[in-house]
């Protein structure tokens, strides 16, 4: 039996687990933010499922014919009633035994109709690599209305660890949590539609996975996905993101941004292939890595949609201006029905016209909507609502309220200060800039993946003109004439800037100096080594000096003994061999 001394209790929300004193298992404390993010989606996502339901009961009562007398004609509730989601949500109604009698009249049947279709079974749940179970113990323990909670690991330490926190978290935890030893990608394949909500939160890229948990989740249920290989996904490695993601990232400020759209992207792409497509409810990046929250649907006309929401990028070598390929556009007919095209291109000539460069081509992204406003609004009321269940509320209702202030339909984003890095001048306050974007008629927001970040619909030509109107005001010093500055600055603006102070140039978060970007809690916030690898000096970056000194402390107290009781025995021997002189 093992000694509970070796067991720290760590506890998060309302779910305590036991970790062992090596590195067996892995938890990493900086995920309290996404867990807390997830149970916040979940809660949400529970009653909009409670809303939706609800509405088609009202719609199909309303619509439903009326049943004549004479006919006594059953079949259309039959029909209502039996195309349901696959998931199960709504049950057939019981078979009538044959001891009953046959005549049933209507009023008799109508009372049960009614029961069954007002029947919306809990939320199934699947974590697909639980390590600890602590977030399904979290999911099970604090999300109220949820269902059955399927923790998978394929590895079996992993497993023991979460039916040790399951029993230890008691009776709650033991009716809901079911953990199990297998491949998650099998276990998603031979489980197809039959989870409310899948959890992805592998260790590294998701991309192995995605096909199968297309799969795993019924219509209009939840994919809840994680990537923390964000250096693969901000252009560092291209052709490995390429291999993974079928997207080629580059390498500019709106990278993390652009890490989020390739996810997406990717997700509708394994979606496609099964008459499948995603709507984004809720797009994270954080920390260290991105968080996307898609619903799942099953449509072969609405995916005919998809090169819509899909772009390349053209990013200049020389000035980092941006422009979008769209991969697909619609027209119409004389009947007036829509005919899918492929895209008019290309959307930028040879050279850049700002600065006479050359463009590097990435993507294709997800380029249309990563959020839904209602969703996020509804998100930050109930986290706003409760915010003593969440260790991180902080952290998350500071993200989750810069997203509300985000344009939704606009892709990427602009940074002020790598504009005046090119033309190498003093930067004006951001809420000039945005003051000078209003008044020339145009939208202007932050971004939650950036502090210095600038979302807008005006076009990369406006923005230069009023950089060249603020340089006329705050002039640079002369450049050599072929760098990017100069060319762009030699031109004319065909806009005069008007700097005057907008009202919509401060947020409402802004104007009520609400926090949105929050220093991290402590040093070495970040991520952690990979669960049975053994801590060395290499991870003080990562862990700190005292938790690596003190790991390696333990472990020169442990071994000595060993190695001391072979030095002797050696030595002995060696003593025993030597002849006497």
């Amino acid at each position: 039996m093992e000694d509970l001394n070796d067991y720290t209790i760590i506890k998060e929300g309302e779910a305590e687990i036991l970790m062992h004193a090596k590195n067996e298992v892995f938890y990493n404390k900086t995920q309290v933010n996404n867990r807390d993010i997830s149970i916040a989606v979940i809660r949400t996502f529970i009653s909009k499922r409670n809303q939706e339901h609800e509405a088609m009961l009202s719609k199909r009562t309303t619509s439903a014919p009326k049943v004549s007398e004479k006919d006594g004609e059953e079949e259309a509730p039959d029909e209502s009633v039996v195309n349901e989601n696959s998931n199960g949500e709504i049950e057939r109604p019981a078979e009538i035994s044959q001891d009953e009698p046959c005549c049933i009249s209507e009023e008799a049947v109508k009372p049960t109709e009614r029961n069954v279709l007002r029947q919306l079974k809990p939320p199934r749940v699947l974590e697909a690599l639980s390590a600890s179970g602590l977030r399904a113990l979290r999911y099970a323990r604090e999300v109220e209305g949820i269902g059955q909670v399927v923790a998978l690991d394929n590895d079996k330490a992993s497993v023991e660890a979460c039916r040790r926190n399951i029993k230890f978290n008691g009776s709650v935890a033991c009716s809901k949590v079911q953990s199990h030893l297998a491949d998650a990608r099998v276990y998603m394949l031979t489980h197809p539609k039959e989870f409310d909500v899948v959890d992805l939160d592998p260790y590294g890229s998701p991309s192995v996975f995605l096909d199968s948990a297309i799969q795993s989740v019924a219509d209009g249920g939840m994919l809840m996905c994680t990537a923390t290989d964000m250096a693969v996904l901000c252009g560092g490695n291209g052709e490995v993101c390429y291999s993974k993601y079928g997207s080629y990232p580059l390498r500019g400020k709106y990278c993390h941004e652009m890490a989020l759209r390739i996810l997406l992207a990717c997700i509708e792409s394994h979606a496609n292939r099964y008459k499948r497509y995603i709507e984004p409810v809720l797009s994270v990046q954080m920390d260290f890595y991105v968080r996307v929250f898609v619903r799942i649907y099953t449509s072969a006309s609405a995916m005919k949609s998809t090169p819509l929401k899909l772009s390349y990028v053209y990013q200049c070598i020389g000035c980092d201006s941006f422009h979008l390929q769209p991969v697909g556009r619609t027209a119409s007919n004389k009947n007036n029905s829509v005919r899918y095209l492929p895209g008019f291109g290309p959307v930028v000539p040879q050279l850049c016209s700002d600065c006479g460069k050359k463009f590097n081509m990435g993507g294709p992204i997800w380029s249309g909507r990563i959020h839904d406003q209602e969703w996020v609004n509804s998100i930050l009321g109930e986290v706003k609502s409760m915010k003593d269940r969440y260790p991180a509320y902080d952290r998350i209702s500071a993200v989750l309220t810069t997203i509300s202030e985000e344009l939704p339909d606009v892709p990427l984003f602009l940074s002020l200060h790598n504009l005046c890095s090119t033309l190498k001048c003093t930067s004006p306050s951001a809420v000039m800039f945005r003051s000078a974007v209003i008044n020339a008629g145009y939208r202007v927001s932050g971004t939650h993946v950036n502090p210095l970040g600038l979302k807008t619909d005006a076009h990369m030509d406006v923005i230069w003109d009023i950089m060249r109107c603020w340089v006329k005001n705050h002039p640079v010093k002369a450049q050599l004439p072929d760098q990017p500055g100069s060319v762009i600055l030699a031109k004319e603006p065909t806009l005069q800037a008007n700097f005057a102070r907008a009202v919509a140039s401060l947020s409402k978060a802004q104007a009520k100096k609400v926090a949105r970007f929050l220093p991290n809690p402590e040093k070495h916030w970040g991520p952690k080594p990979r669960a049975g690898r053994q801590i060395t000096s290499k991870h003080i970056s990562l862990l700190g000096a005292e938790a690596v000194n003190g790991h390696l402390s333990l472990e020169d107290g442990e071994e000595p003994d060993a190695k001391r009781q072979k030095t002797e025995d050696t030595t002995q021997k060696t003593e025993d061999a030597t002849p006497s002189s």
